[in-house]
């Protein structure tokens, strides 16, 4: 409680309370408050003693405090012992648009005329108690707020409004506050406080979008920031607590409103446009043929006689998931960025097809020495075509403005460290796609596909391809000592790659890549095998690269390390990243809405982890894995991109750890110097430390877990219908105990925060360089045998780059991951939240926030100094990057480090 007040402060009425034991008029007053407004002593806190506590700074919000004069409190209480009237002051904190456009400015007008003639924001305070009379809670008379159409004009990113509420003595605590608005117009509800209780300040953690009346005609309900269990609900909170989740739930039918606020589950079935075009029919993604999570649900249906909802126009999510003003602009910006890169390659490509490769290493330099109009010598002749003049007004007032990319960070330190294996073989452990490598356990690999319909599972590696690279040892030595590793990417490509290497223009092996670990904790690659369908020559079938020895086998080499990138690109993006944080996160956001109140403490634990989340995915079914999508355009599966996501969802993670109580984590890595597992070992144990605070503060004993109804049905909607498909797999917890909970929270926070973190915002840095990590691959690498031979012994440097993406394809690619590597201003980082002070009533709670805050300033260090730590090869070195995706704080902009609350973009 201390705490609480050290960052809350008191208010005016609680000071006038705590004054000296010495004033006895103060003392008198306290008494007669109490005897007289029928208050319950412990209301009345005393102040404690500050104390020093060292936290990580956040982003605070100001609350408004509105003054009672204690004259006034003082005549209420001189009343006899009959019940009395007194009075509270409620303050909304209401966040406007700053860029308005003229329709909202003429509609704002509007609503500050109607305004003065009773077409206001009407207000009701509820108790937690019931009233006998009604058997509802007790209700405060109407209160509306004050001078909205004065301050109509005010061009603050936040105004205050007050409202005055008159109360009988009786009234009790207040739980809930009913809102009404009856302006043309929505608004933005941040916070609500209520002075002149004697416990204080009451808070209302709002952080939603008001509708208008003519929309959605009824109150809207908040209640305080005070959390209860459902079998601690107040008598007067039960109803309203039902109905409220009611509401969120809907009736599963019709087409969604913009401005609803209603979540339900859905197959994606809306990926496809078959009224647009044949080729845009896919497949739907969830259900027995292919199984995969759902996903928000918006009642669109693409049949032939509805389309899908294709851009500008918006794709449904919940009103108070939707971006706000500043996300928006940011990710508009980007959007924008991509729609400009994209036109002028298009322009540029349109002038002469030899454009539409790289010519030289020096092609790709350009875009970011020069940007593609200068070097075209066509800047301003293309400018005035492009049909955004506010934006080109902008472009024209920089030099570099959003025509030219910025260096990846993989440039930054050394120009040509993609070229060696070291770095190859360091991006594994410590690039943007860190999840993937494990322990090889068996020589040679052998496959898990059915072998009458895709060939033998053996694999071609053989003992004579790395037994020279391995010091000396033995295979059976190796494979006992841990020191063989691989990214086996065989049995999820093979079964596409007949069709996708049907493609125009694409191209792709199944690769399997060994690691040899050696004494200074790097890794080195031995050996790539390189398959193809049993169905193609069978001498090309299976293939070995090794290390090369001479030239031609350097750019062979050099073709079967893009080939395995480009399989890693895929897997990266249609699995770890997109699948495994995205889509696997969302059903649990759905039914934690649908499920647990805005009263319940595991909602608010969850609260900062669900962000934006429902609306970064809707823009991903629109523009990115949509039919003909971003992400078809630019990786090497094309249309069967989403059909490699789903075959990937029945796979299980993958270990790079064995258990080891002596460890301070439980656990021994395979690889000391493995710094994604080791930053996020960090960070992890953190998050379980702060839920494990939480959970058993809330359930000191299992049974308050098993018979808390909320909780049981969020978690079996969860499962049940988040996740249908997968329903009957072994691995899900029981929830039904605090070790359960603990661990199914801790692991949805992690996917949130940690893992989609390290997994996202290293796609520019590391990808942003095409060369280094190319997102498809458009040719195979020839044999003696084959007719490409002699021109890739003629020029194999233009051979490479022509198997690379296409200028098209490579600046699309480029512009759409640096807007997804791009942090937002109002980024919320772990260890942050929204009004860290006011988030919840219960002062020990806040507290150990605080301390969970204070842990994660404490990684931070930590990372920093494991990055300067010469020994540590992986992360420090001769042009070797820093591993800071993990580290987590962050500027705004393309940082390659910080670790938001949520999956956010």
């Amino acid at each position: 409680m201390a705490l609480t007040k050290e960052f809350m402060g008191c208010s005016l009425l609680e000071r006038s309370l705590c004054l000296s034991s010495s004033s006895s008029s103060s003392s008198d007053f306290q008494r007669k408050l109490q005897k007289n407004l029928s208050i319950n002593p412990a209301f009345f806190v005393p102040v404690q003693p500050r104390r020093s506590v060292h936290l990580k700074k956040t982003r605070t919000f100001t609350t408004p405090v509105a003054a009672i004069s204690e004259d006034l409190i003082k005549a209420s209480v001189s009343a006899t012992q009959k019940a009395v009237k007194f009075k509270v002051r409620a303050v909304l904190t209401v966040r406007k648009n700053i860029n308005e456009d003229l329709k909202e400015q003429l509609v704002n007008h509007l609503d500050a005329l109607t305004d003065k003639i009773g077409r206001n924001v009407v207000l009701t305070l509820l108790s937690t108690e019931l009233d006998p009379k009604t058997k509802g809670p007790k209700r405060s008379r109407e209160a509306v707020l004050k001078d909205w159409s004065k301050k109509s004009n005010i061009k603050a990113e936040r105004v205050h409004y007050t409202a005055d509420f008159t109360l009988d003595s009786d009234f009790g605590m207040p739980g809930a506050i009913t809102v009404t608005n009856k302006h043309q117009k929505e608004f933005f509800l941040e916070t609500i406080t209520i002075e002149g209780f004697a416990c204080g300040p009451v808070h209302f953690h709002c952080n939603s979008w008001v509708q208008s009346n003519k929309d959605h005609p009824g109150k809207r309900i908040f209640f305080t920031n005070q959390p209860y269990l459902p079998s601690e609900t107040p008598e007067g909170l039960r109803v309203l607590r039902e109905k409220e989740l009611k509401d969120l739930r809907g009736d599963g039918k019709g087409v969604r409103k913009l401005s609803d606020r209603i979540y339900d589950f859905d197959v994606y079935n809306d990926l496809g446009n078959p009224d647009k075009c044949s080729d845009l029919v896919r497949p739907t993604l969830g259900g027995e043929q292919r199984p995969y999570p759902r996903r928000c649900r918006t009642g669109r249906v693409p049949t032939d006689t509805e389309s899908r909802i294709e851009k500008p126009l918006p794709m449904y999510v919940p009103r108070d998931e939707q971006f706000e003003e500043s996300k928006q602009d940011t990710f508009s910006t980007g959007r924008l960025k991509a729609v400009l890169h994209n036109l002028i390659p298009s322009l540029k490509a349109s002038l002469s097809a030899a454009n539409q490769d790289f010519n030289a290493f020096s092609d790709i330099d350009s875009l970011y020495s020069e940007g593609l109009l200068l070097n075209l010598g066509l800047q301003d002749g293309l400018l005035k075509k492009l049909p955004f003049p506010k934006v080109v007004s902008r472009i024209q007032e920089s030099s570099q403005g959003l025509l030219r990319y910025d260096i990846p960070k993989i440039l930054s330190r050394d120009k040509f460290a993609w070229l060696r294996d070291d770095e190859f073989a360091r991006q594994a452990i410590a690039g943007v796609n860190p999840v993937t490598i494990e322990r090889l356990q068996v020589f040679p690999p052998v496959s898990k596909l059915d072998p009458e319909i895709y060939g033998p599972q053996q694999s071609a590696l053989k003992e004579k391809h790395i037994i020279g690279q391995i010091n000396g040892m033995t295979v059976q030595q190796a494979l006992e000592e841990n020191k063989l590793y691989i990214v086996d990417y065989h049995d999820i490509y093979l079964p596409f790659l007949d069709k996708i290497n049907s493609l125009d223009g694409r191209k792709a092996y199944a690769t399997r890549t060994l690691f040899f670990l050696t004494p200074l904790g790097t890794l080195k690659p031995i050996a790539i095998e390189l398959s193809l369908p049993p169905s193609g020559p069978s001498l090309r079938s299976k293939r070995v690269v090794t290390p090369p020895v001479d030239a031609t086998s350097n750019w062979v080499w050099q073709l079967a390390k893009a080939h395995v990138c480009s399989n890693d690109a895929g897997v990266h993006q249609l699995a770890n990243h997109w699948l495994r944080t995205h889509a696997c996160v969302e059903p649990f956001i759905l039914a934690a809405h649908r499920q647990l109140s805005a009263m319940h403490p595991i909602y608010k634990l969850l609260d900062p982890h669900m962000r934006y989340t429902l609306e970064i995915n809707a823009q991903a079914r629109q523009n990115l894995i949509n039919a003909d999508g971003v992400i078809e355009s630019c990786f090497t599966p094309g249309r069967y991109c989403m059909e490699i996501s789903a075959a990937a969802y029945k796979n299980g993670w993958r270990g790079m750890a064995v258990p080891d109580p002596t460890q301070p984590h439980g656990l021994k890595l395979l690889i000391e110097d493995y710094p994604y597992a080791s930053d996020g070992l960090l960070i992890w144990s953190a998050i379980e430390e702060w839920v494990r605070t939480y959970v058993n503060h809330y359930y000191p004993n299992s049974s308050l877990i098993c018979n808390d109804k909320e909780l049981q049905s969020w978690y079996s909607e969860s499962v049940k219908v988040g996740h249908a498909d997968l329903a009957q797999e072994s691995w899900w917890p029981t929830l039904t105990n605090g070790d359960d909970l603990v661990s199914v929270l801790t692991t949805i926070i992690w996917l949130a925060s940690a893992q989609h973190a390290a997994l996202n915002f290293g796609q520019y840095p590391y990808g942003g360089y095409v060369p280094n990590r190319p997102p498809l691959m458009r040719r195979l690498i020839p044999d003696e045998n084959d007719p490409e031979y002699a021109v890739f012994l003629a020029d194999p440097q233009k051979y490479f780059l022509a198997a690379l993406p296409s200028l098209l394809q490579a600046t699309k690619y480029m512009a759409v991951v640096d807007t997804l590597s791009t942090h937002s201003p109002d980024e919320e980082y772990l260890g942050e939240r929204q009004q860290p002070s006011i988030w919840t009533s219960d002062a020990d709670i806040t507290e150990a926030f605080f301390e969970f805050s204070a842990e994660i300033s404490r990684i931070e260090k930590e990372i920093e100094k494991r990055n300067s730590d010469p020994s540590l090869r992986n992360r420090c070195g001769a042009g070797v990057l820093p591993y800071e995706l993990l580290a987590p704080s962050s500027e705004p902009g393309v940082t390659c480090r910080g670790v938001p609350n949520s999956v956010s973009i």
